[in-house]
């Protein structure tokens, strides 16, 4: 399980990493383009069905679903991307392999980008899309949000926002390399510098596009800065060469230290969100593998 990182591949992730002198459409349409490319394979490869569905006021999502996946069961999937990137289908290929090693079905949201739609908007969808599907019959039980990147940020203020609204919270949430912090303090911000594709001025532009001059302590912009106690149990991955490790485990700790279960593994060696990209390096498939055990077992009690 824990190898050398792959050097040439993260050279290669670190010339696509966005550009914000460039233009917006571009930036975006260039990493979906580059997403999608690293996850062909898997998404030609697969007996998946999808379904485009409309939640609420423009809000949409999709079903992914393979022959083995178990029709309750569900993973509440949102994608990385700086909160200004990404969508859907550029996060098809995790998705398809999600569904595979969990054995449930992922409906995956495609929340409002910055700075179309400055924050809370992202946290707001989130939240309707969890009441989507509470009103279509699913069980709270029977659900597990999971994220990866600023996905996994979107998981944690869903789960605060539930709980302070009083909505039954689900049993279970994965988060692969989250956001905790919107100041994105701590060593590993330096340490990591040149060892993660994700450089400390991609998160300043992430802060300021996304926030728009709000409290970057707000603590559904910033989970860390919560009152954690009483959410349900957490499973966490981040890797050791990722610039926001050190503010992954600040929360880890802060979320124990208030009573929340949390399950968390540190990968030796790997970047950030190293899951989105299995088909390139054996270890994402591996802790995409630990993920669908976490959910599966979760989701069969």
């Amino acid at each position: 399980m824990i190898r050398e990182s792959p050097e040439a591949f993260l050279a290669s992730l670190k010339s696509h990493a966005p550009n914000p002198k460039l233009p917006l459409d571009s930036v975006r349409k260039g990493l979906s383009a580059f997403y999608a490319g690293m996850q062909e394979e898997t998404v030609m490869g697969s007996d998946h069905q999808i379904e485009r569905v409309s939640i609420h006021d423009g809000l949409k999502g999709i079903w992914v679903s393979l022959p083995e996946s178990v029709a309750d069961r569900v993973v509440l999937f949102f994608h990385g991307g700086y909160f200004s990137t990404g969508s859907t289908d550029s996060h098809l290929g995790l998705c398809i392999r999600l569904a595979k090693v969990s054995r449930a079905r992922v409906f995956s949201v495609d929340y409002r980008l910055a700075p179309e739609h400055v924050f809370p908007a992202a946290v707001e969808d989130a939240v309707a899309a969890y009441r989507f599907l509470i009103a279509k019959g699913y069980g709270p039980h029977h659900i597990v949000p999971a994220g990866i990147s600023v996905g996994g940020t979107l998981v944690l203020s869903l789960l605060l926002s539930a709980r302070d609204q009083s909505l039954p919270l689900p049993p279970a949430a994965v988060c692969m390399s989250p956001a905790t912090d919107m100041l994105f303090s701590g060593e590993s911000m330096e340490k990591n510098r040149e060892r993660d594709w994700l450089t400390p001025e991609h998160l300043e532009a992430i802060r300021t596009v996304y926030l728009a001059g709000h409290d970057p302590k707000d603590p559904l912009a910033s989970p860390v800065y919560a009152h954690l106690a009483g959410l349900p149990r957490l499973y966490v991955q981040a890797g050791t060469h990722e610039v926001l490790v050190s503010g992954i485990g600040v929360f880890v700790d802060k979320a124990r230290w208030a009573g929340v279960p949390v399950q968390a593994e540190i990968w030796e060696g790997m970047f950030h969100c190293w899951q989105l990209f299995a088909e390139q390096i054996p270890e994402a498939q591996e802790a995409i593998g630990q993920v669908g055990a976490f959910i599966e077992d979760v989701l069969s009690r």
